[in-house]
């Protein structure tokens, strides 16, 4: 399976294509995934015991119709509740699962959808994670956006109407440092009631600069829960280091960040057991962490820059949404997120049933935002995007189409006082 992921050598250096040919094919070549690298913070936490041993002692194909049909019984869903759920079992059930998730998500959320934007600031990446556009060995345009730059286009976004950001950058510390997303972070305040970050992990007093620049929660995507698959997936780079990945989302807990966002990349390994992996994870953290506001997002593959075969791995629509069905059923408090990574005609569908969040104005490029949303030429540079998105309506596109739905389209429900 890892050939299909490996990205276009053409423009490397003679030197980097060793480098890169090493990495692919001499294992002894690469870092100890599970081995700490210096200035990595250690938290005691049994939370990834937890959710690996539910995961590596997860048989779906065990799980029978009449499973099933006790769990969607059942007023409370259990762990074994949700693992029928997402069994092959379920499938049939799928209409059965759709309603039940539909009476959670109005019963928690009543009939509201989120709306938001990403901004990337940066694509600069010090990994090599073979199945992502800005990998260190991928050649594309490179981008940081200096602090007025970066100014320019949260005003563009803030005009358009839109209350919720996510910042977002290349994981490279050389190039994005912590002072430099503090920075984006105070400036996003002046323009945004809610501050999000997607960017690599750090450690529990940055997450508390951080948190006191302006933002709000985090989101960092595992990835992978199959630490041998991760460990194939990811051959360079601090991203290589599987626990510490794990652990974000507590030592931003610990650091003062209000919500926290999961997320595997759907497609990487068994999605089955991914998803298991994933919804645990938020399950023991919110009961340790109760006051924290946590969400799931449920990203598949999307193709990338210089590989086309980087597409979704036996993960069609209809599993995707038993997923996000099972998800709500077993976590009904729970933010759902579905990102432009998925058809609009899908993403119309789910916010009836189980997500409670989805993107619009999405660029995953760098810079591009005054061109996208007013059509306005720039001199600017801009940086390649992370991968291809499938959903590019607007703000305004977005928000009449969900309130078409019978839906609100709620840009944001938090106030500071």
């Amino acid at each position: 399976m890892e050939n299909q992921f490996f990205v276009d050598s053409e423009h490397l250096s003679s030197e980097a294509l060793a480098k890169k040919h090493r990495l692919e094919t001499d294992p002894s070549s690469r870092k100890n995934p599970m081995e700490y690298l210096p200035g990595m913070e250690v938290i005691e936490s049994d939370i990834c015991a937890k959710v690996m041993a539910q995961m590596n002692s997860y048989h779906y194909v065990q799980y029978t119709a009449a499973d099933v049909k006790a769990a969607l019984e059942h007023d409370t869903c259990t762990i074994e509740d949700f693992k029928a759920l997402l069994s092959p079992a379920a499938e049939p059930f799928l209409e059965q699962m759709a309603q039940r998730a539909r009476i959670e998500t109005s019963k928690h959320f009543g009939n509201t959808v989120y709306l938001f934007t990403p901004l990337y600031i940066a694509n600069y990446c010090e990994n090599y994670c073979v199945y992502c556009g800005f990998n260190c060995y991928n050649h594309i345009r490179r981008r940081k956006l200096s602090v007025d730059q970066i100014e320019k286009e949260m005003k563009v976004i803030a005009d358009s109407g839109m209350e919720e950001i996510l910042i977002l950058t290349g994981e490279s510390r050389s190039q994005s440092d912590v002072g430099y997303i503090g920075d984006a972070c105070r400036l996003a305040r002046k323009y945004f009631r809610m501050v999000g970050l997607e960017i690599y992990p750090v450690n529990t007093d940055e997450y508390k600069y951080l948190h006191e620049c302006g933002a709000d929660y985090v989101t960092v995507f595992q990835e992978t829960y199959d630490t041998d698959q991760y460990e194939q997936l990811h051959l360079l780079g601090h991203k290589r280091v599987w626990p510490y990945r794990f652990d974000a989302q507590e030592r931003a807990l610990r650091g003062g960040m209000r919500g926290v966002a999961f997320s595997a990349l759907l497609g990487l390994s068994d999605f089955r057991k991914d998803a298991l992996a994933s919804a645990l994870h938020v399950y023991y953290l919110q009961r340790k962490y109760p006051y924290a506001e946590m969400s799931l997002s449920c990203p598949r593959l999307r193709p990338i820059i210089n590989n086309e075969k980087i597409n979704p791995l036996n993960v069609r629509e209809k599993q995707l949404c038993q997923v996000l069905c099972a998800y709500r059923i077993f976590l009904p408090f729970v933010g759902i997120t579905v990102s432009s990574r998925e058809s609009a005609a899908f993403r119309n569908g789910i916010v009836k049933i189980a997500a409670t969040k989805v993107s619009a104005g999405v660029s995953t490029g760098i810079g591009d935002h005054e061109s996208k949303y007013t059509g306005k030429e720039t001199d600017d540079l801009q940086g390649d995007e992370q991968f291809e998105i499938d959903d590019s309506r607007s703000l305004d596109k977005m928000y009449k189409d969900i309130a078409e739905e019978g839906l609100q389209p709620v840009l944001n429900d938090y106030l500071y006082v």
